[in-house]
């Protein structure tokens, strides 16, 4: 019997948790896609078979003008895409609560070379009027002058903009000569939220660039930015390779996403985690003294609670603080949640509670 590998299981794969929707492992036809491309030789740095085959499922989705440029991960996707569409002394108006800007180590601004300029919001949601608190200035030389408009569909607190909200949004900002950019992290847990197609919320109301998540959603590892509007780019090439972005076996990204997206997986996988959401949300708002603080719209639930009871309820559990002085709390859904991993965690929640 031949030796397959030297790898030893490291986990309890029974073990689930709320933490995050990158906790979740593969999904097995992400596997075995990653299968189906491995073996032979193909042409490095994107010039493969699976990389021009996604480009024909990426017009599938996003229309024939859609260019997609294969990246490692998320924070890549967004700081390759606003470089693209920035000047060295430009701004991104994105909200204060934005992955851009909370979560990205300062890369768009380190690495992107660009300014962020932030807005706070009551739902994680910007507006043209939130927009325009920051929207001046583009002849002063004394600052960033703005040049994009940057959205996160679904937002970080969990909403979901409509598709007639990103056309005031897109609308506006074109109007002053800016550019619009959406981080799709949960792109589509949005889609599935609303019931319409990504296009609907995209370059149908006028988004320039999408940052495209699948890691969220059941792939291994990869992104991808997606230009909608190729006359808002330049050089997108060349500022993938200088952002460190650019995957020599990029066939193994492009399979994954190939995966996703040529059929209904991407929606499948969605659907799923945003139903464990409700789910998870039904249960919790049985549960006196916790408090869900947004619309549960997509894969998301944020509460308050005790923070000695989400102390306790985190060694049963894994799951994050939001805001730990105020104890807000975020659990998150994943493609592989089951109701039975919900309804535990809410039992356990009612009995810490009632401890």
């Amino acid at each position: 019997m031949s030796r397959t590998t030297d790898a030893r299981r490291h986990h309890d794969p029974e073990v689930r948790g709320f933490a995050s929707d990158n906790y979740a492992g593969a999904h097995p036809e992400i596997l075995a896609a990653l299968a189906v491309a491995n073996g032979g030789h193909q042409v490095s740095y994107g010039d493969d078979e699976y990389t021009e085959h996604l480009r024909r499922i990426m017009h599938s989705h996003f229309g024939q003008h859609a260019e997609v440029f294969p990246v490692f991960n998320g924070t890549g996707a967004n700081v390759v895409a606003l470089q693209a569409l920035t000047d060295r002394w430009g701004a991104v108006i994105c909200a204060e609560s934005s992955h851009i800007n909370v979560d990205e180590c300062g890369a768009p601004e380190r690495v992107g070379g660009l300014k962020l300029l932030t807005v706070p919001t009551p739902d994680g949601k910007l507006t043209p009027e939130l927009i325009d608190r920051q929207a001046y200035g583009w002849e002063d030389e004394h600052r960033a002058m703005p040049q994009v408009v940057s959205i996160t569909q679904n937002t970080e607190l969990g909403t979901v903009y409509t598709p007639a909200e990103i056309r005031a949004i897109c609308e506006h900002a074109h109007e002053r000569g800016m550019k619009v950019h959406l981080d799709g992290a949960r792109i589509a847990n949005a889609a599935a939220s609303l019931d319409v197609p990504m296009r609907a919320f995209t370059n149908a109301v006028g988004v320039d660039v999408l940052s495209y998540g699948g890691t969220k959603n059941g792939m291994l590892f990869g992104e991808a930015v997606v230009v909608l509007n190729p006359d808002a780019v330049r050089a997108m090439k060349h500022i993938r390779k200088l952002s460190m972005q650019l995957a020599s076996k990029m066939r193994f990204v492009s399979v994954q996403l190939e995966a996703l997206l040529a059929g209904d997986l991407w929606l499948r996988n969605a659907r799923h985690s945003n139903a464990m959401a409700q789910r998870l949300a039904e249960g919790v708002r049985s549960v006196d003294g916790v408090r869900i603080l947004h619309p549960v719209e997509a894969n998301a639930v944020f509460a308050r609670l005790p923070h000695e009871v989400s102390r306790r309820l985190q060694r049963r559990f894994r799951f994050y603080f939001w805001d730990e002085k105020a104890g807000d709390v975020r659990w998150m859904c994943a493609f592989d949640t089951t109701e039975d991993d919900v309804d535990a965690f809410v039992q356990a929640l009612k009995e810490e509670m009632a401890a």
